[in-house]
């Protein structure tokens, strides 16, 4: 059972550290997209170059950050990203306060918290598997993996009742604030943490440092099949939101909780496959469970295109995002757990920051494309072209070979049991 393992106390303030920041940024869920549209009266094209440019830039400026962050300590890495989107997000209620907020500045903070993320996810999983025991890894990420869907579940709706109640910027502040919160949990983690090594000299001082990660993804099969089609499962999936959002609050009337409400029920289907990951794979195997299951998150997406006013619109919102959830829940925390397992020390975070590069471009170009699609044509084509192409995203999953890597991060041939677990 997910609950019955223990993982030790250090391993429990990280987690607790990552669901108040989990649970603040399920209440400010989709918070910039909305101001946009409800203060500053944003159009689908407006709203989906908020949506892309934060990604786009963000990874821009995360690039030179992957090895700065890969050969310092990962935790005072990850406690100064969190300060940093604490005060990016801070800014945006002070300004509405004074009369002085406008979509520049939302851009600004949207690129400023997404190149934070990618820093903070690649000290996150580097520490991560230098903190729990290569068996807990599938354990611990599926966990994380609960914890995040659980917020969402709980986080919208109470935010879009915050945003009715209190105003458009309240769930922003909330926000904001679980950062502090994440950086003083992460304070108390405490523990010795080893400087990291440096492997093959200094990346600071060769101009292919930064590309080593991208560099060992597209030199393993399984990774950078993997890699490929989550980058467009992602971006594809990630494209709807601004344009869906257009269509629910501007075009079909929806209430802000309603609209929260609507992306926030299916996520209680979360705590179903990341609850069952570990089980699954013990019985069906790694490869199979990617494959299967990377296929089944693919499916769903078109339906999106045939949202109708009132509850029968809703009860379609929540039906598809329901089934896309419970798959993509499934299949995180093993893809999570494969991808540290196929790489050595020395490049995780370097190879977890190309990771999130590549995935946070993909969501950019595929939300500049959705957004102008949808201004030309309406919101429903763009969600219907998006639903199709996505259906072509399993032709890239691979086929896994069993193999893994060795102390020094060359691949070794393993056989894979049904009872042998990927971590």
């Amino acid at each position: 059972m997910l609950g019955g393992k223990r993982l030790g106390r250090r391993f429990g303030w990280l987690w607790a550290a990552y669901a108040v920041s989990a649970y603040g940024s399920a209440l400010g869920f989709g918070a910039l997209p909305l101001i946009a549209v409800l203060v500053l009266h944003a159009g689908p094209a407006e709203v989906s170059a908020l949506a892309a440019a934060g990604p786009a830039v963000g990874a821009l400026v995360a690039v030179p950050l992957a090895p700065w962050v890969e050969f310092r300590r990962k935790r005072p890495v990850m406690i100064a990203m969190d300060l940093v989107r604490c005060a990016a997000m801070a800014t945006v209620p002070v300004a509405y306060a004074f009369g002085r907020l406008g979509f520049v500045q939302l851009l600004a903070v949207s690129i400023v918290v997404a190149a934070a993320k990618i820093a903070f996810g690649a000290a996150s999983g580097a520490y991560l598997k230098a903190l729990v025991r290569p068996d807990e890894l599938l354990v611990a990420n599926a966990r994380f993996e609960s914890t995040n869907w659980s917020s969402i579940a709980v986080g919208p709706p109470l935010g879009g009742a915050a945003i009715a109640r209190f105003g458009p910027v309240t769930t922003v502040v909330a926000d904001a604030l679980s950062y502090l919160l994440s950086a003083l949990g992460l304070f108390a983690v405490r523990g010795r943490e080893e400087p990291p090594r440096r492997a093959g000299g200094d990346p600071h001082r060769r101009a292919g440092g930064v590309l080593d990660g991208w560099r060992h993804i597209m030199g393993d099969p399984g990774l950078r099949a993997l890699h490929l089609n989550t980058m467009l499962v992602a971006g594809l999936i990630m494209a709807t939101e601004p344009v869906l959002a257009v269509l629910l609050l501007r075009q079909l009337h929806f209430a802000p909780w309603q609209y929260g409400l609507a992306f926030a029920a299916p996520c209680l289907g979360g705590l179903i496959g990341s609850r069952l990951a570990r089980r699954v794979v013990e019985r069906h195997g790694r490869d199979r469970v990617l494959r299967t299951v990377g296929t089944l998150r693919a499916v769903w997406l078109i339906g999106l295109a045939f949202v109708r006013p009132g509850v029968v619109g809703l009860v379609t919102v929540m039906a598809v995002e329901l089934a896309i959830i419970v798959n993509m829940s499934l299949f995180n925390p093993v893809l999570a757990t494969y991808r540290l397992e196929r790489t050595p020390e020395h490049l995780v975070a370097r190879t977890l920051s190309a990771w999130s590069i590549g995935q946070q471009a993909s969501i950019a170009v595929c939300t500049a494309l959705g957004g102008l699609l949808a201004a030309a044509t309406g919101p429903r084509t763009a969600l219907a072209v998006a639903g199709l192409l996505i259906l072509a995203t399993p032709l890239l999953l691979p086929r896994l070979d069993g193999t893994r890597p060795d102390a020094t991060g060359r691949c070794t041939a393993r056989p894979t049991t049904s009872t042998e677990t990927p971590a």
